[in-house]
């Protein structure tokens, strides 16, 4: 089959609509796609980041990537109204600068939004991933017409993000919502960021393939040795084989990651008061059908105050790969519309 024609829809719009481009920034991958103002994608491409080769060579494949997917909606770039884009780590989102990525090498203090403008010629928006995602539950995903809204995004480390009266909180330093360094063990296991207890370093995936291994090397026998590489990585699609095997150890091991997720949530609730909660991520994409029943079983039993569930739904997100991306161009939409 040749390539798909799309001459016949190229450089035009339903006239009214509101056009943004949505870019996810990962440590692995870029994946960019064009968003009507309903959430709706009308165009996708991605390509590898490729970050070893250094800040310029990404932002080039930033812009590759973001033409690409326009020209796969059958639209210009000057039918774009602006774009936004979803990357790790802290970023301003007055000025664009991305402060501190912890999976791009040598990113600190990048002006990635000035710099895309450059080179796409339209207005960037640029917001923390999570951030993004959470929004895009709350725009156009599972908790669509909820007002408040906790996102929590295990993966290999744990991102979150809060809408509160529809909008996204970012905090007086753009540092809100940064749930998974918060603390909930003292002296508990160490964390990436340096310091011990954080829910990230007890129920990531990165926590969970920390204590397989550790196991593993106390003498337990499990299914898991087959999915592990030498450096004790598994993935999240592999644990998700070894919960339908019916492992003991990854059963027992992802089970506890399930509850001491359940138990925080609990103590998020009770903090904020949400609405609704969404779970999305790496980990829950792939392991949720196990995961969500604890989770939600462990936070309905912490509260405070007793809410039943239909009153506080405990969604997973169902955007997929894609939740990030719609997000940041929902977010991109809304700026144009707020100033």
């Amino acid at each position: 089959m040749g390539k798909k024609d799309k001459s016949s829809k190229k450089n035009k719009r339903n006239p009214g609509t509101s056009m943004t481009l949505g870019i996810d920034l990962g440590g692995t991958k870029i994946l960019a796609g064009v968003v009507d103002e309903h959430g709706h994608i009308l165009g996708t491409a991605k390509r590898k980041t490729r970050p070893e080769r250094g800040v310029d060579a990404v932002i080039e494949r930033i812009a590759s990537t973001a033409f690409d997917a326009v020209e796969d909606a059958g639209l210009s770039m000057d039918l774009i109204d602006a774009v936004g884009i979803g990357a790790p780590g802290v970023a301003d989102y007055n000025t664009g600068v991305i402060e501190f990525a912890p999976n791009l090498a040598n990113w600190v203090n990048v002006p990635l939004g000035p710099r895309l403008q450059n080179l796409l010629g339209t207005p960037i928006y640029v917001e923390n991933d999570v951030n993004a995602g959470t929004f895009g539950a709350a725009t156009a995903g599972v908790a669509k017409g909820f007002r408040s809204v906790v996102g929590i995004f295990p993966g290999t480390g744990i991102g979150g993000g809060l809408v509160l009266d529809g909008q996204l909180w970012r905090g007086a330093r753009n540092a809100a919502a940064e749930f998974g360094h918060m603390v909930v063990l003292i002296d508990g296991p160490l964390c990436g960021c340096g310091r011990r207890g954080c829910i990230e370093a007890l129920a990531s995936r990165s926590a969970i393939e920390r204590d397989i291994a550790g196991e593993l090397r106390g003498g337990r026998q499990s299914l898991a040795t087959e999915y592990t590489d030498s450096e004790g990585r598994i993935t999240s699609g592999a644990l998700a084989e070894l919960l339908d095997k019916k492992d003991a150890l990854v059963t027992e091991v992802v089970g506890r990651a399930a509850r001491h997720l359940g138990i925080f949530t609990a103590a998020l609730v009770n903090a904020i008061d949400p609405e609704c909660v969404v779970y999305g991520g790496g980990l829950i994409e792939a392991c949720g059908s196990f995961m969500m029943p604890i989770i939600r079983g462990a936070t309905y039993r912490y509260l405070i105050r007793p809410v039943e569930p239909e009153n506080l739904p405990i969604f997973e997100a169902m955007l997929g790969d894609n939740v990030v991306l719609v997000g940041a161009a929902m977010l991109a939409n809304a700026s144009l519309k707020t100033p």
